[in-house]
């Protein structure tokens, strides 16, 4: 069983950055497919970003327009981590996110319905 573990989220002025970090245990992560969503209160979750497993190459990575320029998705395969480094942050970024893992690459990236694990979120909130 795969266990995914959110950190890094906080409060934070707009402008500013925060790194999220999500720790995997469980499972073979380098073949994974990972994500990054968010939910604000009210709305459904929303796709953020997405890495490829790489198969030992250079990971294919995917943004939401809405974050694209600002944010940055990354693994460290040796460590078990996801990234997603967020400069920029405005107010509307403020979110609980969740990262999410699938076993092998889909082309549904941006699709909740397409990972099969999920961490237990971390809040982010972005402040004027």
């Amino acid at each position: 069983q795969v266990q995914l573990v959110d950190s890094g989220g906080g409060l934070v002025q707009a402008g500013g950055s925060l790194r999220l970090s999500c720790a995997a245990s469980g499972g073979t992560f380098r073949s994974y497919l990972m994500g990054w969503f968010r939910q604000a209160p009210g709305l459904e979750r929303e796709f953020v970003a997405a890495i490829m497993w790489n198969g030992g190459r250079t990971s294919r990575t995917s943004y939401a327009d809405f974050v694209k320029g600002r944010f940055t998705i990354s693994r460290d395969n040796a460590k078990n981590t996801v990234y997603l480094q967020m400069n920029s942050l405005k107010p509307e970024d403020t979110a609980v996110y969740y990262c999410a893992a699938r076993a092998g690459n889909s082309d549904r990236y941006y699709s909740a319905g397409s990972y099969d694990y999920w961490g237990q979120g971390t809040q982010v909130t972005v402040s004027l």
